[in-house]
């Protein structure tokens, strides 16, 4: 298939380079006198016979190097072709990697933030109770502050009263007291400590 097509590409080169040759011919005779000259047409034909050796020459001994460097080309062409395509799929291998590596960060930092709202709210909550504590503990120290305060104040007024009442009864038995009272206090007094003995 491949020489077929080099087949066909050589002939039309040599067509080609027959038409140029035929051009240049009824050019080359159209531009003189008027007429062609036997000098003219002998001139004419060593260079047609010169083109023509060498394109044979050429075609005989390029034609090969020429083919195998186009086959090398079109071998090369191919081949990159060919890597690149391997390389569109790796490339298309890794853009998925990333996408899905990029869902699975997605996914962790809604996971990162539902824990940090997690423990944001047990902070919360820890602080709270702490306060809570805190507060109830403030409240109890009061309550007990008070309660000693209410109790010495109670045990003031307890003594206060206590004296006023000893004084005023001491004031009263001054008052009242007759000398036959005391005795007879003294007495019984007397008695009750003989009676212990």
């Amino acid at each position: 298939m491949i020489r077929h097509i080099m087949r066909s590409k050589l002939t039309i080169a040599i067509l080609a380079g027959v038409l140029v040759l035929g051009t240049a011919t009824v050019l080359y005779a159209s531009s003189g006198e008027g007429s062609l000259s036997p000098a003219k047409l002998k001139d004419f034909g060593w260079r047609v016979m010169n083109f023509v050796a060498l394109m044979i020459v050429l075609i005989k001994y390029l034609k090969q190097p020429l083919v195998n460097a186009l086959s090398a080309r079109r071998q090369g062409i191919a081949d990159q072709f060919e890597g690149l395509n391997e390389r569109r799929a790796e490339v298309e291998k890794d853009y998925q990697r990333c996408e899905a590596k990029l869902s699975q960060i997605d996914q962790e930092v809604n996971r990162i933030i539902e824990n940090a709202k997690a423990q944001a709210e047990t902070e919360k909550a820890r602080i709270i109770e702490d306060a809570n504590r805190a507060a109830e503990d403030i409240k109890r120290k009061a309550e007990m502050s008070i309660q000693f305060e209410m109790s010495e104040s109670r045990q003031r007024l307890q003594v206060e009263i206590a004296e006023e009442a000893a004084r005023m009864a001491e004031s009263l038995i001054k008052q009242n007291l007759q000398d036959s009272d005391q005795n007879r206090i003294v007495e019984d007094y007397l008695d009750k400590v003989g009676a212990l003995q």
